[in-house]
């Protein structure tokens, strides 16, 4: 399977640069409210990439919405901010929920997106958004976002396990904190730049053993030879490596982890027939 880098990478150059491309037809936007960003992508019906925006976020742990009011305007001034400069209304949105989490936390979250004027098609587990980017029919996609690691395991493009833990970046970030003896916030900036990357990766090793073994124990029942690694937390260098030695199978890292699930939530949505 070829992943789809060119269009991963074009994304991410419209986040980072906050430029869009000319759509073909109707829009389509997938609302990521992750841990530690929120992320609006927006496609075309083409499934082209056109806009995208992030903003830095603590306003859901662990797939609940810990302030609904601060979620709702966050989410509204981002699409604000993408309409003006797409001078286009945004109407249909998809979103997305780690696997296991309540249906009511589900519900709330599907709330928040609706509050900011959306109209929610449809609300996936975050690991069959990225899945449904990098067109995997058979494998196990690993997610691992700021709050918590979900997997999601795939024979003929049927999702046949869905399973989530509440461990992830933020929890790298807290273990880096310990250890330096500096405040959060300085260990997470801390844990970004490159040049500490070998230190880091030293201190918080433990953490991405605990992700790796919960991977290899959700798949021990199954000979499932690829784990598919997206999320902004698998950046880490030496990330995939623990993988590898823990689990025993092909490890494959998404091009711009970062942003496969919010495109793939995008991909979801289910345009009303025009």
């Amino acid at each position: 399977m070829t992943l789809p880098e060119n269009v991963l990478h074009q994304f991410a150059t419209l986040v980072n640069d906050q430029t869009c491309n000319k759509p073909f037809g109707r829009l389509k936007v997938g609302v990521d409210l992750g841990t530690a960003n929120i992320v609006l992508s927006v496609v075309d019906e083409k499934n082209q990439p056109v806009a995208g925006i992030t903003y830095p976020s603590t306003i859901v742990k662990d797939g609940i919405v810990v302030d609904y009011p601060k979620a709702s305007r966050i989410v509204t001034d981002l699409k604000e901010q993408l309409e003006k400069k797409l001078q286009q209304p945004l109407i249909y949105a998809a979103t997305a929920i780690p696997p296991g989490i309540s249906s009511g936390n589900a519900k709330v979250i599907a709330n928040v997106v609706e509050s900011a004027g959306f109209i929610v098609t449809n609300v996936v587990d975050e690991p069959v958004a990225a899945a449904t980017v990098l067109d995997i029919k058979n494998g196990a996609v690993v997610d691992v976002g700021g709050g918590t690691t979900g997997m999601a395991l795939f024979r003929n493009k049927q999702i046949i396990l869905s399973v989530d833990e509440p461990t992830g970046g933020t929890h790298m970030t807290l273990v880096l904190a310990g250890a330096l003896g500096i405040s959060v916030q300085e260990a997470e900036l801390y844990k970004k730049n490159d040049a500490h990357a070998d230190e880091v990766f030293t201190i918080i090793k433990p953490v991405i053993e605990k992700m790796a073994v919960l991977v290899k124990n959700w798949l021990a029942p199954y000979k499932t030879k690829n784990i598919y690694l997206v999320g902004g937390a698998s950046c880490i260098r030496n990330f995939s490596t623990v993988f590898r030695d823990q689990t025993q199978r092909n490890i494959i890292c998404a091009p711009e982890p970062l942003f496969v699930t919010p495109l793939g939530i995008a991909l979801n949505v289910r345009l009303p027939e025009s």
